[in-house]
Parts: C-alpha cells; structure tokens; sequence
C-alpha cells in the first residue's frame, strides 16, 4: 500500500514538458517566418538591383542624347548667326547697288566704270545668295536632326515608364507571394506541431514512464542502456520491445498526417566523451553512435515503418545534455533521440 501511494506521488502532472514544448514550438516558427523574409528580402533586392541597373542604362543613354541635343543646337544657333550676317551682308550688297545705280542713272560717262561695279557686285551678291542657301540647307537638317533626337529621349521616357511600372508591379507580386508563403508555411509548422504533440503523446502512453525514457524539448530521448549493450549497435530484447512499440505508433500517425505534409522520423545517435579502446569493432564514438542511429532505423522498417520516413544520424560525443566527465553527465549524454520533423 504504501508503496503503491508512493508511485501515485511520484506520477504528479509535470507541466515543465509542454511548456518547453511550446516554447520550442514557438521558436521554431520564429526561426521558419524569420526564413522565408530573409528569402523574400534576397528575392526582392535582385529584382530591385536589376531593375536599377536597366534604369541607369536608360538614364545613361539619355544623358548622352541630350548633350548630343545640346551639340546639335550650338551648331544650329552657329549656323543662324552666320545666316544673319550673309543676310546683313546682301542687304549692304543691295544698298550698295541701288547707289550704284543711281549714280548710273545720273551720269553716263562713267557707264562703263559702273557697269564693271555692277556686274563685281552681282558676282558678289550671286555668291553671297548661294552662301545663304547653303547655310539655309544646314539649318534644316540640323532641325530634322533636333527633331529626331528630341523622338527618341520621348521613345526612352516612355520606356522608361513602362519598366517603373513593372518594378511596381513586380513588387507588389513578391510581397503577396511572401504573405501566401509566409501564411502556408505557418499552417504545416502548425499541423506538424500538432501531430507532433499527439505522436509524444501516445508515446508516453505506451513506453511508460520510465526514468531512462523521457521528453527533452521537441524530442524523444532513450539512455542507449535502454536499447544497447556497451559498445555495441545491436539491439537487447528489452529494447526491441520498446522499438515495437514505437513502430507500431509511427504506423498508427502515418494513416493521420495528410500526405501534402511531407514528415520524417529523424532518429540520433549519441555517445559519452570517453574515447573507445580501438581494439573492438568501431574505431571512435562517431561510428558507434553512426552505427546505432542505423540500427534502430532498420529495426522500425523491418517491422513496417516506411524507409522514406526515416532519417539515421550520427553524433558522437560533440552534442551532449550536460557538459562534464561525472557518470551521471556521460549516462544523460549516451542517448537515441527521436524527432518528428519535415523534410
């Protein structure tokens, strides 16, 4: 009897186990949301870079267009003064002739003096026309050529325009893509959480609550005393007991977990840092908890766990529970730790 009061003392509601669970939990979805914003942020900043090295192309060749415009329009300005100073110089011409002839007019004797004037300044007002024409002809191309300059800085702006309207776009795309990913992947870590929870759950139930067998944050732990002799990877009876039993449970969640939720059983092996002999069958701690990691896996396939759905890893004695050289800090650190986790 008393004894029996004693055990129903012992097994009091210990509410540490889900408060860590949820808090890693919580952690974990931190640490995924925190994730997907660092990728959309590294998305979002190589569009953002492209986009930016098209617009200084733009912003280049416009740069260049309107100096070329600029060139142009000196050139121009060049050819209308000198157009007003051949203009100047016809209208003197002119003056100059209607003296001359006047003064024809009024006397004959010097006809043939005024004649030899008039005819050098008709050649002279002959070739000061063509001059006029010619820079007339300048003129005109330049402002064709001012003209097709000034349509292509409108065909870049418009360009130009076109590609800040689909970085906008483009922006609004990658936000809203990140909240939907942001939203989904918050409702898998939710689902695998709980399922999580409900595999513990049965495990506890099932395994018993024995004090080499217990729950450390998100995952299951077994002391390898539990499963293995020293120094070997082959499972004892009492271990394989206790594998079927874990099997069997793995198989049960199976049928529950939707098959969008692509889950393994990650099982872990690790050791105690006191070095190994070197004269048995493994050389160093990471092929024995390497070699029990594995064991453990082909254990729970033979007895149906699909192979797809487990994950064998080894870690010697480089992640212990507690740091230190007592026995009780190597027993808590030569250990099976299972964890539910996704792919």
């Amino acid at each position: 009897m008393a004894l029996a009061r004693g055990r129903r003392g012992d097994r009091r509601i210990d509410y540490w186990p889900g408060f860590v669970d949820a808090l890693s939990t919580l952690l974990l979805a931190i640490m995924f949301l925190l994730s997907v914003f660092v990728l959309a942020q590294f998305l979002l900043s190589r569009e953002i870079s492209g986009k930016d090295e098209v617009l200084s192309r733009l912003n280049s060749q416009i740069n260049e267009l309107t100096q070329l415009l600029a060139l142009e329009q000196s050139n121009a300005q060049d050819a209308e003064d000198q157009l007003l100073n051949l203009r100047a110089s016809l209208d003197v011409a002119e003056s100059e002739r209607s003296r001359l002839q006047q003064l024809l007019d009024r006397g004959a004797g010097a006809g043939a003096a005024a004649d030899a004037r008039i005819g050098t300044l008709s050649g002279e007002l002959d070739q000061q026309r063509q001059i006029s024409q010619q820079a007339l002809s300048q003129v005109e191309l330049l402002n064709q050529q001012i003209a097709a300059l000034r349509k292509q800085i409108g065909a870049l702006e418009s360009a130009l325009d076109v590609s800040e309207q689909r970085d906008r776009e483009s922006n609004t795309k990658i936000a809203d893509l990140g909240r939907r990913l942001n939203v989904a992947l918050a409702q898998r870590v939710q689902e695998l959480n709980r399922y999580r929870s409900d595999f513990f759950g049965r495990l506890r139930e099932i395994l018993s609550d024995r004090e080499n067998i217990r729950i450390v944050g998100d995952r299951f732990v077994f002391q390898s005393e539990v499963l293995f002799p020293v120094g070997s990877d082959v499972i004892n009876e009492a271990g394989r007991a206790e594998m079927a039993k874990l099997a069997q449970a793995l198989i049960e969640l199976q049928k529950e977990i939707p098959p969008e939720i692509n889950w393994v059983l990650r099982v872990d092996g690790h050791t105690d840092n006191r070095p190994l002999s070197g004269t048995g069958r493994y050389r160093d701690n990471w092929e024995l908890s390497s070699a029990r990691a594995t064991s453990v896996v082909k254990f729970l396939i033979a007895d149906g766990v699909p192979a797809n759905r487990l994950v064998a890893a080894g870690f010697g004695e480089y992640q212990p529970l507690e740091e230190g050289d007592s026995d009780e800090a190597r027993n808590r650190n030569r250990r099976i730790e299972l964890k539910l986790t996704e792919r």
